[in-house]
């Protein structure tokens, strides 16, 4: 080869070389460039500023995944599919989630006299909250109160204004409102405002029953005068932002306040202790005549049982976890099952393969819903005895045993089925609250048998 086709050859690889090196440098200053400016305020935002996209203006790549949050994904045993609808005037909503009524019409039975006899639908992302409180079936079948925006809305600002600058009195007007008119109040599901402080960014609290609550578990545990507020730790936040909404819950008195009923602890028996101690009760069974408790969403409070919780691993460590997008490592604001994204969610910290930390989960899962669906069938069987006991006239003094193991064994068996992971969180508390519900349903029926009113159970079943 002539040399002059070496030379042109060797200026060719320089010149790749030196333009290889010059996007190298461009691209670490670029990187350095990003690091050193977290954020850009492009457009102005403060603490009256609830619409998501007009933080997401400086904030894009967070804001690109919180809209994703309108995605439907179902895994084995949770998530939601897309189910089409036809629009109509009263409700405009063109897809929903699947029912779980028509998935296990069990649930009719357990909530016989109840607005969740007529409509209860698998849980969505947070763009569907608002709307699928606003349109559910159950605005008809009862009055629902304002309080329910407290975990369904955006609702920062709305308290602001209505308590005139004073966070508590909002709290307090809100709730006490027809939920027709507090719905006016709000615009958005939850937002950045709820969980941001929008000078600084920081994490906060923004929810008083969730202060209220929090402070009443500290004392429980010894810790006087709490304040959720100044003394959780920048890792606590990570978990107690999503704990504002994610946790059980009860309306108190006429005004339908929302409190976390905590004072004796966060465990399902203690919350029950803590409701009977209140003298609480959401309705009173159709077919049995018992005084009865829903339970809500209480990702929290299975979560805190939990070998994740002990461990110092936050809500947001698994939900949302951190990605890379150029130089900056941002939280992923999608908030889904850690299944849909098991490399970030789960093998920064698990060095396990992914088809094996799934089928690791599944059958934690899965082990929970066949206790479950024992518990569940133990639970309609006692109902079925009550039932026949109201029947035959059964007075209200024979039947008070039975009707308060009903009351217990449902509120458990509900604490489960509620809750958002299929035990999950704390696979053990998820066993020990469904075999606990087991026994109560039994004892329901034995208590009916020595009153003539049903038969024993059978052992076997035990």
């Amino acid at each position: 080869m002539p040399r002059t086709t070496w030379k042109f050859l060797g200026f060719v690889a320089a010149a790749a070389a030196v333009f290889a090196l010059v996007a190298l440098l461009v691209t670490i200053l670029e990187r350095k460039r990003q690091e050193a400016e977290p954020f850009a305020r492009v457009v102005a935002f403060d603490d009256r500023t609830d619409d998501p996209a007009i933080w997401g203006a400086s904030f894009p790549l967070q804001f690109e995944r919180y809209r994703r949050t309108v995605d439907q994904v179902r895994t084995r045993h949770g998530g939601s599919e897309a189910i089409a609808r036809t629009p109509t005037a009263a409700d405009p909503r063109t897809v929903v989630a699947q029912s779980k009524l028509e998935a296990d019409p069990r649930l009719r039975t357990l909530f016989a006299g109840y607005a969740f006899a007529v409509d209860y639908r698998e849980e969505r992302g947070h763009a569907w909250m608002l709307d699928d409180q606003t349109f559910t079936q159950r605005q008809q079948a009862a009055p629902q109160p304002g309080t329910c925006l407290q975990c369904h809305a955006s609702v920062y600002t709305a308290m602001q204004r209505l308590g005139e600058g004073d966070l508590d009195l909002g709290f307090e007007r809100l709730n006490a409102m027809p939920f027709a008119q507090a719905r006016r109040e709000v615009e958005h599901p939850v937002a950045c405002i709820d969980c941001h402080d929008p000078e600084t960014l920081a994490l906060r609290i923004t929810r008083p029953a969730f202060i209220e609550g929090m402070r009443a578990w500290k004392r429980a545990e010894g810790i006087a005068d709490y304040d959720v507020t100044t003394m959780a730790t920048p890792r606590e936040m990570r978990s107690f932002v999503c704990a504002q909404c994610h946790v059980e819950y009860a309306f108190e008195g006429p005004e339908k306040r929302l409190v976390l009923p905590w004072s004796k602890g966060l465990r399902a028996e203690q919350i029950l202790a803590d409701e009977d101690a209140r003298g609480l009760r959401d309705w009173v069974h159709a077919e049995t005549g018992a005084p009865m408790l829903k339970a809500q969403h209480p990702e929290f409070e299975l979560w805190s049982q939990g070998t994740h919780a002990r461990a110092g691993v936050a809500c947001a460590d698994c939900h949302m976890p951190y990605r890379r997008e150029g130089a900056k490592k941002i939280s992923d604001h999608q908030v889904r099952s850690p299944l849909l994204d098991v490399n970030r969610a789960c093998q920064t910290c698990h060095a396990v393969a992914e088809a094996e930390l799934i089928a690791r989960v599944e059958q934690i899962q899965q082990r929970t819903f066949e206790q479950r669906e024992r518990a569940l069938g133990a639970l309609v069987e006692l109902i079925a005895d009550l039932r026949a006991a109201v029947a035959a006239g059964g007075s209200d003094a024979a039947l008070a045993p039975a009707r308060d193991l009903h009351r217990k064994a449902q509120f458990l068996v509900d604490f489960v089925e509620a809750e958002n992971s299929m035990g999950f969180h704390a696979p053990t508390e998820a066993a020990l609250i469904l075999g606990t519900a087991i026994d109560y349903a039994r004892q329901g029926q034995l208590a009916l048998a020595r009153e003539g009113r049903g038969p024993a159970p059978d052992p076997a079943e035990r």
